[in-house]
């Protein structure tokens, strides 16, 4: 499910709402969930999973084309741990992966 997809499931589901407006609250959500991971805080939803940041270390790649040696400086990346509830309801039902795997 892309962006776009999820606000209009989102707008089917509130009538109620503009379509615009719906956009502008996912769009408030998700940027206020990059803000946090900015400054280095954990944005944590409860039943669905934790947003995090972790520090990669400096380290020495290779060039896959060539073999030559590659530094690769430090970086901090989003990770992503799924709730109690999320697993339990992932792994509840296997038939809709399987499905989905055989297209």
């Amino acid at each position: 499910m892309i962006k776009s997809e999820l606000v209009l499931k989102i707008a089917e589901q509130n009538p109620h709402l503009y379509q615009r407006d719906v956009e502008n609250i996912v769009n408030a959500i998700l940027d206020t969930v990059a803000d946090a991971l900015a400054r280095g805080d954990r944005v944590e939803l409860r039943g669905f999973g934790a947003f995090s940041v972790k520090k990669r270390d400096a380290r020495t790649g290779r060039n896959p084309r060539t073999g030559e040696s590659v530094s690769i400086s430090e970086k901090v990346v989003p990770v992503f741990k799924t709730g109690k509830e999320m697993r339990q309801r992932l792994n509840a039902s296997p038939e809709p992966l399987k499905a989905a795997a055989a297209r």
